[in-house]
């Protein structure tokens, strides 16, 4: 009895290491770990508006209930974080509470970043002190009232943040731990991929399993083999995020960014870690809609207008062009409950981000000038509703409400 007690120690302890080995960075200093941390963290998203002056802020973020900007994170004294002290970052960091007790809004992902450990921190720190001071002085709130004052946060914190540095679960692989903390932490995935509450928390009931995002429809993360990544290997998963581009999707919006300044720049060994624990990732299985019928109007037209205008690049049958242009048939993102990535593409276009492994990447055309709305919500519907695709139709006025949304 007491050996096999002393070999289950041995075990959980054999394990224990091995977690906490998945951790632990390459023997880099530190300054260069915090400069990758940075990296996995994509603090350039939000905090670079201009390339010639790297995170001083000015990126202007677009909320529900009206705009925040990023902040200036270089160490200027007056206008950046150059009075703050490592207690105050850890802080904002893992509560939203910065320098002087300012309450952060949740569009900086503390929410995700309480997870990120102190050590982490701590090398991220020491990277941004090494950051070229830029005086720039940027009003980070924006917000109308009554939602620019800040003493709201309290009831908002207390209803969706649960404050917790990533605790390993020991009965996982270390590769899965990784990949969790990456996704639910440094990499705040959920930040874009779950939906929102009405007061724009996450509704972590549902995580990652897909929102609207400024204009774009944040795919559903979850192993769904509908709407989410069930079709998709960790290959597919590894070489999208590492050129931004797979044989379902080309990054646009958004995610071109997070792939342009993040993720192609990851270690291998971190991106089969985010394939691997997202690949675990339970689905949320909800009811397949049926497809419309072949017979359906909206069908026939939308029938004549892929034929024309989009069977040359995406094949009759909506099979593609492998590493050139994305498969229609039986995507993930076509069959999406909410059609707005593709109604996006569709009416204004958009280009593949251009990495380092993709230094070229292809286009779609705009067709708001040569189809009308009515003729695009019926191509969009025909897509939506073929090849094994089932989903919602689109209408005319679905198309209308995005178009006028991207000219604010």
């Amino acid at each position: 009895m007491k050996k096999r007690t002393l070999f289950a120690l041995a075990a959980i302890s054999l394990s224990a290491v091995t977690i906490s080995q998945a951790f632990a960075q390459p023997e880099y200093d530190q300054v260069a770990r915090g400069r990758y941390i940075a990296t996995l963290g994509d603090c350039t998203a939000c905090h670079t508006a201009d390339p010639e002056k790297p995170f001083a802020g000015g990126i202007r973020l677009n909320t529900p209930f009206g705009t925040l900007v990023g902040a200036n994170i270089t160490p200027d004294r007056e206008t950046g974080i150059g009075n703050w002290t490592f207690d105050d970052f850890q802080r904002a960091m893992s509560e939203g509470v910065g320098h002087n007790g300012k309450r952060l809004y949740g569009a900086m992902p503390f929410t995700a970043y309480t997870k990120v450990t102190r050590k982490d921190n701590e090398d991220l720190w020491a990277w941004l002190q090494t950051l070229q001071p830029v005086h720039q002085k940027v009003e980070t709130n924006q917000l109308p009232f009554p939602f620019n004052v800040r003493t709201s946060l309290i009831v908002w914190n207390w209803i969706n943040f649960g404050k917790g540095e990533f605790k390993p679960d020991m009965s996982k692989s270390a590769e899965w731990n990784r990949g969790a903390y990456l996704v639910e932490a440094l990499g705040h995935c959920g930040t874009c991929h779950t939906p929102k509450n009405l007061l724009g928390g996450d509704k972590n009931s549902q995580f990652v399993s897909g929102a609207v995002v400024e204009g774009w429809w944040a795919p559903d993360l979850t192993s769904n083999t509908h709407t989410g990544l069930g079709k998709w290997t960790q290959k597919d998963i590894v070489t999208y995020l590492r050129t931004g581009m797979n044989r379902y999707d080309i990054a646009s919006g958004p995610m071109a960014d997070a792939v342009k300044h993040s993720t192609q720049y990851w270690r291998d060994e971190d991106l089969n870690a985010v394939a691997t624990y997202l690949k675990a990732m339970p689905a949320r299985e909800d009811d397949k809609p049926a497809p419309l019928a072949a017979s359906d109007q909206r069908m026939q037209t939308g029938a004549l207008i892929y034929e024309t205008k989009c069977s040359a690049c995406h094949a009759p049958q909506g099979q593609g062009v492998e590493n050139i242009f994305p498969r229609l048939a039986g995507n993930p993102l076509v069959n999406a409950p909410q059609a707005t990535s593709l109604i996006h593409v569709v009416t204004a276009g958009s280009r593949g981000v251009d990495t380092d492994a993709r230094p070229t990447a292809p286009a779609m055309p705009s067709f708001d000038g040569t189809l009308s709305d009515e003729e695009m919500a019926d191509a969009i519907t025909y897509i939506r509703n073929s090849w094994g695709n089932a989903a919602s139709p689109v209408s005319a006025s679905d198309v209308k409400d995005l178009k006028e949304e991207l000219r604010k």
